[in-house]
């Protein structure tokens, strides 16, 4: 039976978790664990639930040696589910073989939920697909002028193209450049151009508190996350220009004190450049860190490049079209921003689960798909979580937290595929981590044991 065959099976029984096989595991300790780059999950925050964790550890080890020990696969992963208190009814999950497709476990799997960070998920499909993974970023110093001995009579404008990880070194960098080619003074003014963006600074469905807390203002122009020591510029392409007026300075480069917003002009010269890091690189922060401005970036960026326009539908729109020519689900989807953070957002364990299986099918992406995804109790957003074997540093998987939405979907070494969603108003923080950590355990139990070792080992 093909892998829509399974599919339509798996369907048939899915309301009573009926699973395709049945196996003995057993279940290691595990730890709710902190999210994301910022917000109730930062790093800073993690230390208030490792206590939380520990407990929801003993309880774990209640029942490690307890009668259950003896159950099948599909009830214990029914079990560790229902441990996180939230009702089936907000519950999407799924279980495949990664190899042949064949489905293990599943219970809501085409329930329309809220998918917090694992939105990050379809992002990272789309930019390495339409992109490719060896992709980079340019920032660029246009001229518009001439050269008149070591004068430029004319203006500079900095041109942004969308680079999330552009730092006040590279506009040292670039200055050095313009230095290097002999301009010892401009005439005219330093300019910063933010145009290759749409003016939209958030994306639709944001909570107002959205705005800078969760994600820097969204402009093609941002140098630093747009920090102005603690706070967060209003206006980071003004601030990037100033920024880049200073580091003329320093360079040798005599500028006016008056810095603009303007467009470059198409005649324009390029006077430096540099680049950011490849896109395989900039997806495995933006997935490790579970980084919002980075999925957002990504998408403008992806719109711009295939739809000519810089704006997240337009990214989106390029990534519903990966979905649909790589026959990924699209039913009950509802895709609004990049990060996840839109309260319309809507994925399904199935979708999530079939484009895990397809990014890993993929020789061309599969390499930075793969590691994108942090390893459990090793780095990034699962670094405190499943911290003991079997899972650590075997399972890797996105995570994925609001206020109202719990996740974790990813691989399990390279043997299978995974995905459980969860919703509530609020949803359980430290109960429904337990639960999806619980989970992958059990997973990891039943993998093989080769090659885990290997995993656990840091960078």
């Amino acid at each position: 039976m093909g892998e829509g065959g399974v599919e339509v099976l798996a369907d048939s029984v899915e309301e009573e978790g009926q699973v395709v096989a049945q196996d003995e595991v057993i279940i290691e300790r595990v730890r709710a664990a902190a999210y994301g780059p910022s917000g109730p999950s930062s790093r800073r925050a993690r230390p208030m639930f490792r206590l939380l964790a520990l407990a929801a550890a003993a309880t774990l080890a209640v029942l490690l040696f307890s009668p259950a020990a003896g159950a099948t696969l599909r009830g214990r992963l029914s079990d560790a589910l229902a441990s996180s208190g939230v009702p089936w009814s907000k519950t999407g999950a799924l279980v495949t073989n990664l190899s042949t497709g064949h489905v293990l476990y599943a219970r809501g799997r085409s329930r329309r939920l809220r998918p917090a960070s694992n939105e990050k998920l379809t992002v990272t499909l789309g930019v390495l697909d339409r992109l490719g993974p060896s992709a980079r970023i340019p920032t660029r110093v246009i001229g518009l002028g001439g050269r008149d001995g070591n004068l430029w009579r004319g203006s500079m404008f900095l041109k942004g193209y969308g680079d999330p990880t552009l730092k006040v070194r590279d506009l040292r960098r670039l200055a050095a450049r313009i230095r290097a080619r002999g301009i010892r003074r401009l005439t005219g003014h330093v300019l910063g151009d933010e145009s290759y963006f749409d003016a939209r600074r958030t994306a639709p469905g944001w909570k107002p508190s959205f705005y800078k807390l969760e994600c820097p203002p969204l402009t093609a122009l941002i140098v630093a996350r747009g920090k102005r020591g603690d706070r967060t510029s209003s206006n980071p392409a003004k601030l990037a220009a100033r920024r880049f007026r200073t580091a003329l300075r320093r360079a040798g480069v005599a500028v006016p004190k008056t810095v603009r917003l303007g467009v470059a002009p198409a005649h324009g010269r390029v006077l430096a450049r540099t680049s950011s890091p490849k896109v395989a690189t900039i997806v495995r922060r933006m997935n490790h860190r579970s980084d919002n401005f980075f999925a957002e970036m990504l998408l403008k960026r992806l719109g711009k490049v295939q739809r000519g326009r810089g704006t997240t539908d337009a990214g989106l729109t390029s990534v519903r079209r990966v979905l649909r020519q790589r026959g990924i689900p699209r039913r009950g989807i509802r895709l609004v921003d990049g990060s996840g953070l839109s309260l319309y957002d809507r994925l399904t364990a199935r979708t999530i689960g079939r484009l895990l299986r397809n990014a890993y099918r993929d020789d061309s992406i599969r390499p930075a798909f793969f590691d994108s995804l942090p390893r459990a109790g090793v780095e990034g957003t699962l670094e405190d979580r499943m911290r003991r074997e079997p899972a650590r540093g075997y399972v890797r998987a996105k995570t994925g937290t609001t206020d109202n939405a719990s996740a974790l979907s990813g691989y399990v070494g390279r043997k299978y595929v995974f995905s459980v969603l969860q919703n509530g108003n609020p949803v359980p923080y430290t109960s429904s981590r337990a639960s999806q950590d619980r989970f992958a355990q059990i997973l990891a139990a039943r993998a093989p044991l080769t090659g885990r070792t290997s995993r656990v080992t840091t960078r």
